[in-house]
């Protein structure tokens, strides 16, 4: 293959990857960085007892490297592939608050959550105790998310965004409330996308393919806030502790970041907002690695389930299966 069609390929790769918030990054830190079978393993050890001696160090050893060398391949590969034909500038900022809905900001929280997530899992694998996790891996969503920022604040074409760098401090923040809190997550942010026909309108800025529109149609995202209800009722109940409710939130008709752009071209961008049903797979109960590992991962994703929408165009709409 010539180098030519390589460049185009990575290129097109990383211009994914860099509009939706390096969602990748959680595949990588996984499979990557720590192995497929780690998140289904903790420590036992507490915290009042503890010391770094007792930390495993090929498992600790196996993370940095792991995580350190696919962010940085990937931080290295934006600045030259993305970046390399955009002008450079001094560092500066944009506010992008007012583009796509804030659907895009609500991706900044989703991504920033998740990171940190896997990333407590991923501290508690190499033996240190729960809490030190929490705050080690807790953090790692703003971490590997401010770098991307300041890239784009060196950009004359972008700039660094106070709204996304508040949304990645609010997503891991999110999930350190809720562990030093109740120690368990019980309000779990998830994903859902299907392909729309305003796709076809601007392939270009929503995708070509679906491969591309699942990363770049916001039409097609919707982001969720699955709650969990047992642990907000009485101790002898006997509610499944799986099921949970869930509010969604969206938007359509944007065929540009700009609300006025869209309106000029005919279309009129509008919030969407949904109630439906989800499972908390982290309460399925399993002694199997591989299924830990698994339920872990589909935690992120809303499951196909009736729901009721409203927006203020249509108002209420019931759809029998949303995803």
């Amino acid at each position: 293959m010539a180098i030519t069609s390589i460049n185009a390929i990575l290129s097109e790769f990383l211009n994914i990857f860099k509009r939706h918030l390096q969602k990748t990054i959680l595949v990588y830190l996984v499979f990557t960085g720590l192995g497929g079978s780690s998140l289904a393993q903790t420590s036992s050890h507490s915290d009042s007892t503890f010391s770094f001696s007792e930390v495993n160090k090929k498992r600790l050893r196996t993370l940095v490297i792991g995580g350190s060398t696919t962010y940085a391949a990937t931080l290295t590969g934006l600045n030259f592939l993305w970046y390399a034909d955009e002008p450079r500038s001094s560092f500066h900022f944009f506010d992008d608050n007012s583009e796509w809905q804030q659907v895009d900001k609500v991706g900044h929280f989703y991504t920033a959550y998740h990171i940190s997530r896997i990333g407590v899992q991923a501290f508690q694998w190499t033996g240190m105790p729960r809490r030190k996790s929490i705050w080690w891996g807790g953090l790692m969503g703003i971490i590997f998310q401010t770098p991307i920022e300041v890239l784009d604040g060196f950009s004359a074409a972008y700039g660094a965004s106070w709204g996304d760098l508040t949304a990645n401090t609010v997503g891991s923040g999110l999930l350190l409330g809720q562990l030093l809190l109740w120690d368990e997550e019980r309000i779990h942010p998830k994903f859902s996308f299907y392909p729309t026909s305003l796709a076809k309108v601007r392939p270009h800025i929503l995708g070509e393919n679906l491969m591309q529109q699942w990363l770049k149609d916001y039409n097609g995202q919707t982001y969720w806030f699955a709650f969990d209800i047992k642990p907000w009722l009485k101790q002898e109940s006997n509610f499944p502790d799986w099921l949970c409710i869930s509010l969604g939130y969206g938007a359509q008709n944007m065929i540009s970041a700009d609300n006025v752009q869209s309106r000029l071209a005919g279309y009129t961008p509008y919030r969407q907002y949904y109630l439906s049903l989800d499972i908390n797979f982290t309460k399925i109960h399993t002694k199997n690695r591989f299924l830990k590992s698994l339920f872990f991962l589909l935690n992120n994703v809303h499951i196909p389930a009736p729901a009721l929408e409203w927006n203020p165009v249509t108002g209420f709409k019931v759809h029998p299966l949303y995803f």
